[in-house]
């Protein structure tokens, strides 16, 4: 006779590494969230290394806490928050006479103004990047079957 193959939510090895890995997971995207503007990385990879790590607690320790920790409505908050993040930089550098996301007129000179500009952008993206996989996760694993 064949066991029946157990779920990951009640696999002790899959817990215990996902414990073991989710806040090492969350602080590399939070690295490369704000490592973006020096080097490989930025508001993309970070959001979907960020949205990953709360997935696979989905999957590991059920919907249900993973909306616990993000809740939906805070999720579907961060894809407008990201998206306004982001049109907000280039409508302000528009507002101080400049071009679209032209970041030299943010700040006092054009050098810490791109800084702050680029900054500004990528954690734009990497809200909205998160936020939109996290909520189509939610949608997806939230059906039930008919």
């Amino acid at each position: 006779m064949i066991d029946k193959p157990r779920s990951m939510q009640s696999n002790p090895i899959l817990r215990g590494v996902t414990s073991i890995t989710m806040g090492p997971i969350l602080l590399f995207a939070w690295y490369v969230q704000w490592h973006g503007d020096y080097g490989p990385g930025g508001g993309f990879q970070a959001g979907v290394i960020f949205a990953a790590a709360v997935i696979a607690y989905a999957l590991i320790y059920g919907l249900d806490r993973a909306q616990r920790f993000i809740p939906p409505p805070a999720a579907e908050i961060g894809v407008m928050a990201g998206w306004l993040l982001y049109i907000g930089t280039g409508v302000l550098s528009m507002f101080r006479g400049a071009n679209f996301l032209d970041y030299d007129v943010i700040a006092h000179d054009p050098l810490h103004g791109q800084h702050y500009g680029i900054l500004a952008v990528e954690l734009g993206v990497g809200i909205t990047v998160a936020a939109v996989m996290i909520v189509l996760f939610y949608a997806f694993a939230g059906r039930r079957h008919r």
